[in-house]
């Protein structure tokens, strides 16, 4: 299947850090937006028709019903490991390696650093690429990339906005819960 012919489905979901737009193609999710309010959404949507060639449909598909309802399971403290089928599409080369390797291979309630991530995809020296993979991530909370720290112990840059890393990796463990 080309991708001028994929059928796009997509929802806005309000979640505990703001609303994410899920996008989601006969393969899998391919898409998560954060702060999807009006203007953001309807931004998203015409990113992925001009890409994907076809008008995308606010319509819900069954991978676009499960991300929905393991991001719930997630938010709600009950689902540790996201299963739902990925479409990949949205990145390729070493973008996808980081990104694949970060899904598989850095667990709920831990973390890694740029550096420890760009050896482990046979990299090193690729730290500063590993981050722009993570500002590029089509997917993020699905695939973690506020797991993604300093090797100082820095928090680390984070394309959602620092207070919503934050929140993620206090609901997954590894932060205190902010006092406000």
């Amino acid at each position: 299947m080309t991708e001028s012919n994929r059928t796009v489905s997509w929802s806005v979901q309000d979640t505990p850090i703001g609303p994410l737009l899920l996008a989601a193609t006969r393969e899998g999710l391919v898409n998560v937006v954060f702060r999807a309010g009006e203007e953001t959404a309807r931004d998203a949507v015409a990113r992925l028709a001009a890409r994907f060639g076809t008008e995308p449909v606010r319509d819900r598909s069954s991978h676009l019903d499960q991300a929905i309802g393991e991001l719930h399971g997630y938010f709600s403290g009950t689902l540790r490991q996201f299963t739902v089928a990925l479409d990949w599409s949205l990145c390729a080369g070493f973008n996808r390696r980081v990104l694949h390797e970060l899904a598989d291979g850095v667990p709920y309630g831990t973390v890694v650093g740029y550096q420890t991530l760009a050896d482990r995809v046979g990299e090193p020296g690729a730290a500063r690429a590993v981050g722009m993979a993570m500002g590029a991530n089509p997917l993020p909370v699905v695939v973690p990339c506020h797991r993604v720290v300093e090797s100082d112990g820095g928090i680390g840059g984070f394309g959602g906005g620092l207070e919503i890393k934050r929140a993620l990796l206090a609901l997954e463990g590894v932060l205190p819960e902010p006092l406000f």
